[in-house]
């Protein structure tokens, strides 16, 4: 399934292949949110989603695009209306992350801004791409693992996908494996850190998921 996508999704696709990371924030601590995701970027990592569950996550998005390296890219997740696009889109969210298929996918789609649309079963997966998700979110990756993401791959070979949902490092090198073009990761590189806890942990965990997609560029450049 082959999609001709806009100037700006077919960047944000170029950029999120080349990453491969797309670190998820939650929290109550819009302070500790901040501080955690600065973290990341000064890290190394790029790709960075604030969910809208977090507390003044619209707030945390303006500050994150104010104090952010200008090659950092921020979106909203949990978005599920077509206010909730328009409102992260004023905040300066550059592209949304959905939990399922719903109307923010197509109202993202008209704003010209990327969008990772959630999705688990064939039928959804179709779905999402034809209401112009740039991305699939396999989500909750946890369902089936990357076993599962393959045997989407099968009548699917053209669609992006990004699994969601429980992926730590060991289990993103799979998903790399099977075929995955990026990962979302949440708790298991953020832990207790957007909530106030240990950021030196955070980097550590941070190293290690660098360390897992720069040899899966490696083993890939190699083969090319």
């Amino acid at each position: 399934m082959t999609t001709l996508l806009p100037a700006a999704s077919a960047e944000f696709l170029s950029r999120l292949q080349q990453e491969r990371l797309l670190a998820i924030i939650r929290g109550t601590d819009p302070d500790a949110a901040i501080a955690a995701s600065l973290t990341l970027f000064a890290s190394g990592i790029r790709f960075l989603e604030v969910s809208l569950v977090t507390t003044d996550a619209l707030g945390v998005i303006e500050e994150l695009v104010r104090l952010a390296p200008s090659d950092c890219v921020i979106g909203a997740g949990t978005v599920m209306t077509i206010d909730d696009v328009h409102r992260s889109a004023q905040a300066g969210a550059t592209f949304m992350v959905t939990p399922a298929v719903t109307d923010a996918v197509a109202e993202s789609t008209r704003l010209g801004l990327p969008v990772c649309a959630g999705a688990l079963t064939p039928t959804e997966v179709v779905a999402a791409r034809r209401a112009g998700a740039t991305v699939v979110k396999l989500f909750p990756g946890s369902f089936g693992g990357p076993a599962y993401l393959r045997a989407l791959r099968d009548p699917l070979p053209d669609v992006p996908f990004v699994p969601v949902g429980g992926v730590d490092a060991p289990r993103a090198a799979e998903y790399f494996a099977a075929g995955a073009i990026a990962v979302g990761i949440g708790s298991p590189l953020l832990g207790d850190a957007a909530r106030g806890g240990d950021l030196d942990g955070l980097r550590a965990r941070a190293s290690t998921f660098l360390a897992v997609r720069d040899d899966v560029t490696k083993k890939a450049v190699a083969g090319a």
